[in-house]
């Protein structure tokens, strides 16, 4: 081999093995971009089972929540009938406590006390407010029980007022009062009210209750002779035969008349007394010259009076009644009055015993003749006018009886007929 052909061979060895090495770096290259084609199949591979696994997990939950909310759910069917019961347990159980709530607030709030508690009702008032008030002030257990009672009771025509009302008193008691109307006064404000034939005695109570004055300092008054005789200075022909009186227990015993007076505020016990008695001087002014016509004496009046005053019922009976006891004096009989017996005693009762008529007491008319030393209590005109003015007395009744029931009065001319009277009455008055 010459040397052309030798160098001939070395190009073409060396272009072979160029021509290697680029079939290499394209191999490579061809490999690398297979490589890279290979990881972005892989990573599309990948991608896609966790899109499909977010599927599966939705479905899933659609599933359950399908499951939970169908009504062919056991576990769902318990739960709603356990909601159910209960629900029903519950109204049952508010219910019957609702309905014995209820039933115990229409009772007393306190049976046993006998506390008088002061309420104002204003005027316009509804019975819903009325009820709130009540429970406020304590008188009654529930305002709404109050309401719901007046409403299905149909108690209406409430008054407005001040009324002393007890919690021992029953809703029906509660609603009496305030349909009769209460006080257009505070209690305590002053307002003194006398009614017809109460006693000296029980004006006190009146007084003391009503007034900043006491029952005590009230009594010594009546009785005080400076007062009597400044009273007696002002008022001579109402007072002079009560201030020579003697053996009666209060000196102005009779002489209180019965209206209602207001004690101002710097008003003095003497000043509340004397209006008292100057209303009753202004009362009988116009009869005094009548009294004089019967030869009586203003105190004998007002004794009488005041026995026929509780006697008797109706105006009718007074005046029959006031007939009998002047038929009794003219035959020097004794009055015989239940009322002179319980005044002797101090004290009142539904009944007269045999041992009552037996008190040792100058005002005692079943002991002692007479009509007594004084008044028995403080009576109205019309007891008066009864007394200058009786009737029937010509029919010479000597005895009267009342059926204790029907409140009606029998008169009898003899003590047989009264016995008869008597015996038929007895079991009403029993």
């Amino acid at each position: 081999m010459d040397k052309k052909d030798t160098e001939n061979e070395n190009k073409i060895d060396e272009m072979l093995e160029t021509s290697g090495i680029k079939n290499e770096k394209q191999e490579t290259s061809n490999k690398d971009e297979k490589h890279q084609e290979a990881e972005s199949i892989s990573v599309k591979t990948e991608e896609k089972p966790a899109d499909d696994c977010k599927k599966v997990e939705n479905e899933q939950e659609n599933s359950e929540k399908t499951t939970k909310d169908s009504p062919k759910n056991p576990m769902g069917k318990k739960i709603i009938v356990g909601v159910v019961l209960m629900i029903m347990i519950l109204v049952a159980v508010v219910g019957s406590v609702g309905y014995r709530y209820f039933e115990s607030a229409k009772k007393p709030l306190d049976p046993k006390s006998t506390k008088a508690i002061e309420v104002k009702i204003p005027i316009g008032s509804t019975n819903k407010q009325i009820g709130s008030i009540l429970e406020d002030k304590k008188v009654i257990k529930s305002g709404f029980v109050f309401d719901y009672y007046a409403k299905t009771s149909k108690r209406s025509g409430f008054k407005a007022g001040y009324y002393q009302l007890k919690p021992s008193m029953s809703l029906g008691k509660i609603a009496d009062e305030l349909e009769k109307g209460g006080s257009s006064h505070p209690f305590g404000s002053g307002k003194v009210l006398v009614r017809e034939g109460i006693t000296v005695d029980q004006v006190g109570d009146v007084i003391q209750k009503n007034t900043r004055f006491k029952k005590k300092e009230f009594l010594k008054l009546v009785n005080d002779q400076k007062f009597l005789n400044d009273l007696k200075h002002k008022y001579p022909a109402l007072l002079t035969s009560a201030v020579d009186a003697k053996g009666v227990r209060y000196k102005l015993e009779g002489y209180l008349y019965p209206a209602t007076y207001f004690v101002q505020k710097n008003e003095t016990l003497k000043q509340l007394v004397e209006q008292m008695v100057s209303k009753t001087n202004e009362v009988l002014t116009p009869y005094y010259g009548q009294i004089s016509q019967k030869k009586m004496s203003v105190q004998q009046v007002l004794t009488l009076a005041s026995l026929v005053e509780r006697e008797g019922v109706t105006p009718e009976d007074r005046y029959k009644i006031a007939g009998v006891f002047e038929n009794r004096l003219e035959k020097d009989m004794m009055i015989q009055s239940d009322i002179s017996v319980l005044y002797a005693l101090g004290k009142h009762k539904a009944h007269v015993t045999f041992k009552d008529l037996k008190v040792d007491s100058p005002y005692n008319l079943y002991k002692n003749k007479g009509m007594g030393p004084g008044p028995f209590n403080n009576p109205s005109v019309d007891s008066v006018k009864a007394v200058l003015n009786p009737v029937d007395k010509d029919k010479e009744y000597l005895y009267f009886i009342a059926n204790m029931k029907t409140g009606k009065v029998y008169f009898s001319k003899t003590y047989a007929e009264h016995l008869a009277l008597t015996k038929k009455l007895e079991k009403d008055n029993n």
